[in-house]
Formats: C-alpha cells, structure tokens, sequence
C-alpha cells in the first residue's frame, strides 16, 4: 500500500521513460478494440455483463463501453474486463526477470486497465492520472507474477491482478496504507480462483470471464475497506494464506517483491502483444508456419500440407497439446487448441497462395494471414479442410532442452512436409523480438478490430487512446463512449 501511494502522489508521469508510457498505451489500446468488438460480435459473457451493469446506475460511477451512462464502478469493471479479455487476443506475461533470480513464469495478460478509468472517472481525475495508474497496476501484477507461480498449485493467475486491482483502485479513490491492506487480505482470503475454470473438454464463459470476476470483487472489497471494514492484514505473510500454505516459511512472505516507479525498468516493457486471435503459447508455433511458408511458398497450395509436426515446451503442450483439446466445439476451447490454431492459418494461406508468394517478409505473412474471430466461429470450426490438416498435425514435447528455455522465450520448432523451421525463441510480439516491425503489424489488428466494434468511429477512439495522457477529466467521462457498430453473432456451438 505504501509503494503504491508514493508512486501515485509523489511521483510524477514525465519521470517515466516515454517508451514505456508509449508501449502501455498500445496495449490498452489493444485491450479497448478487443472489448468493443468482442461486443459488437454479440458474444455472450461481455454483452450480459454489460446488460448487468447497466441495472446498477450511479451518478457518481464509471462508464460500460459503448455508453455515456453512468453505472456501479465495480460492475462497470466487470463488462469492461470481460469484453476485454473474450477474444483471448490481449497482452500476455511469463513472470521472468532473471537478472533478480525471480523466474516464477506465471502468466498474466492486460485485463485490468478498466480499473483504473473507472477509478479515475469516480474521483475525477484525468487520463495522465489513469496512464500512470496503468504502469503501476502492471508493476504490481507483473512483478507478482516474477515471484509466485499460481498455477503451480492450480490458482488462476488473475489473482495476481485482482490484487493489483485492489492497491490501485484503492489509491486512485484516496484510500490510507491500512486500507489498501485491509481490501487485499479481503481479495486474498476471500476469492481465490482455482484453475478449475480452465479445465475440460469444452470451456465456457468463465475462462474469459476470470478476470472480470474476480476484479469485480477486489473493487468491492476495497469500498467496504474505504467505509472501514477490517479484512486480514499482512496476508503475504499470514501462515493461513495461500502463500505461505503453498509455500512455508518462517514467518517471512516466500518473495520480495521488487518494483520500480521511475525510470524504464518497469513490467510492462517485458510484456508481448499477441498479433490476432490465438493462445500465447502457440506464438512460435505460428511464427514458425509463417517462417517455412515465406521460405516455401509452394506450402501454401490447397491440399499442399500433409504432415505437421511441432515440438514445444511445458506448459504449452500440456495447455494446447491436450489430447482434449484436439476436437474443439466452442471458441473458447478452439482457442487453446494449438492443432486447431495452426490449421486455420495453414487453411487461411491455401485461401490466398499468391499472397504468400508476394510476401516481402514475415511481417506482411501476420498481416495478411492475421487470425480474426471469424476464424473460431461455427463455419470455421466446421470447415472440412480446417479439419483434415488437424489431422495431420502431431504435437511433441520437447523435453528438458526446450523447457529449460521457457519463460525467457517461447521454444518451438515446427516441421511441415520435413521442412523444418529450426527453433524459434521470440516470436513477432514477444518482448525479446528484434526484427518484426511490431506497430506496423498492431495498426493493422487495431484497425480491423476497431472497426468490427465502431465502424467509421474508429479513428477518433484510436486517436483518443493514443493521446490518452492529454484527456481532461472531462473528457475522460466519456471515454470508450463511442456507439457499438453490432453485426452478427460469431459464436454456434456445434456437436
């Protein structure tokens, strides 16, 4: 609680390097375009939580995408969060900064900036204030992450970013070091999310969903801490807590948790931006596809591919290597199935061969080939060629020579008729990737998402995000107010 206000009073926004103040706008610019089309496509979770919302009006609260009404702050969080993460398509981290020897590698992803506009949209403060608010609460969660592997013990990972919701939610809404406390022992003893939500043949709602709920209930917990409600305190060294039940020590927390509020030392620059809609495991699988079809061309020929083999990593073969996973019927299980993946960018470059032979690079093969969510809707999900490749493809596990490689990158080899692409550390998007030019591909995701949720609105809400550090509080109520452009639904279960 104490680092947390210090960095949000004290310090000030032109004491961060301009390149991580620049690099957090993109991934909550990619975060918002997510959301808004994620609502226009009519998909389930984000459009009833924002219904939700909508029944919890307060003159004094924050904004659901898409509206300039004015709803409960913990249940515009809970839309906004949803919608932010149902395409799976958002920032991801792996929890690796090994110069301090903290290499937990849990993952995270950038659900939480809703947090802070509602925050701030409450308290009346501008969007610089709610820039600053975003690199912290990355701080906090991406720091957690470095420290303690969550899903070592089966705990979803957004647990770490509940807990950062809850430090600077309670901040921004002037909130005393004791407080901030009481309403994370609250986050922490009370809503622990299992991984349970992630487990099964099919997921549901819920997989997305995660991180919304469990915010939706740290913002609560701080409001009954700011209207004086005791919760637990010192819950990182509470014997009874998760922490030191997992992870026993002699009344010390298990980690020291290292965090920067000045300068360019911060989480958020070793994060990676996932370049369409896939599960971030998959990235060097993909990377290396797009490298053999540059080189190859000819593999982009209807009917060309006959055998696939990949070789990655733990956790990614276990996660999208699930033999589970190799018959998806939902989006959200699609999405995590890494043969499932690959076969529909195979499938979208036999669409398009010459487009593959044009290809400069491997950044035109992203953009072209970029997977949208119409690729894990029911047509594709039922396409009879989308599904032969499936079945040529064969997932490995690597062994200790490529897990002793993860998280510093995403260890991936991938063969397709004997061709083989050679290991692949960082893929384009990944924080350590030198060679891809990064915004050039994200301006084309930003602009076929943007305008899937806004239509010809689209270029104000991007100029708007870009520009966010310049918004008064003003217009910072009616950020992310821009009309949904609604189309059809993508989502059909089939059997």
């Amino acid at each position: 609680g104490r680092f947390v206000l210090h960095a949000l009073q004290e310090r000030r926004l032109d004491e961060i390097d301009p390149a991580v103040r620049r690099r957090t706008k993109l991934f909550h610019a990619d975060a918002v375009l997510c959301g808004m089309s994620a609502l226009a496509r009519r998909t389930n979770a984000p459009n009833l939580l924002w219904r939700e919302a909508m029944e919890y009006e307060d003159p004094k609260g924050a904004t659901v995408f898409g509206s300039r009404r004015r709803v409960k702050a913990e249940k515009a969080i809970a839309a906004n969060s949803s919608a932010v993460r149902e395409w799976d398509s958002n920032g991801t981290n792996f929890g690796y900064r090994p110069e301090l020897g903290h290499t937990a590698g849990e993952f995270g992803h950038n659900d939480f900036y809703p947090v802070c506009i509602a925050a701030c949209q409450e308290s009346g403060r501008t969007g610089a204030d709610a820039l600053q608010a975003m690199m912290l609460l990355d701080e906090v969660r991406g720091r957690l992450a470095e420290v303690f592997s969550l899903k070592s013990y089966k705990i979803d990972h957004v647990l770490h970013g509940a807990i950062a919701s809850a430090a600077v939610y309670g901040a921004l809404r002037g909130a005393t070091e004791e407080q901030i406390e009481s309403a994370i022992g609250m986050t922490v003893a009370h809503h622990v999310p299992w991984r349970a939500i992630r487990a099964g043949k099919q997921l549901s709602d819920s997989k997305g969903a995660s991180a919304a709920i469990s915010t939706e209930a740290a913002v609560l917990a701080m409001k009954r801490s700011l209207r004086g409600f005791l919760g637990p305190a010192d819950i990182f060294r509470n014997p009874e807590s998760l922490f030191r039940r997992f992870e026993p020590t002699e009344g010390d927390s298990p980690f020291d948790l290292v965090l920067s509020e000045a300068g360019s030392d911060f989480a958020v620059m070793g994060m990676h931006f996932k370049l369409g809609l896939y599960e971030h495991q998959s990235a060097g699988a993909l990377q290396g596809v797009l490298n053999l079809l540059l080189a190859h061309p000819e593999l982009a020929q209807p009917g060309a591919v006959q055998e696939v083999l990949v070789t990655a990593y733990e956790p990614a073969f276990g996660i999208i290597g699930d033999p589970a996973k190799r018959n998806p019927s939902t989006r959200q299980s699609a999405d995590h199935s890494m043969v499932y993946i690959l076969a529909r960018l195979l499938c979208r470059a036999a669409a398009d061969p010459e487009a593959v032979r044009e290809a400069s690079g491997t950044d035109d093969l992203w953009i072209r080939l970029m997977l949208m969510p119409d690729d894990y809707g029911h047509v594709a999900l039922t396409d009879p060629e989308t599904r032969r490749v499936m079945d040529t493809i064969r997932f490995e596990h690597g062994g200790p020579e490529f897990d002793r490689r993860y998280p510093e990158g995403i260890p991936t080899s991938v063969q397709i008729n004997g061709l083989d692409s050679g290991l692949i550390m960082f893929p384009a998007g990944h924080a350590g990737n030198r060679e891809a030019d990064l915004e050039r591909i994200l301006e084309s995701k930003f602009e076929r998402l943007g305008r899937m949720g806004l239509g010809e609105g689209f270029e104000a809400e991007r100029d708007r995000l870009m520009n966010l550090e310049a918004l008064t509080a003003e217009e910072l109520l009616s950020f992310g107010s821009a009309p949904i452009q609604y189309g059809d639904p993508v989502d059909q279960v089939w059997s």
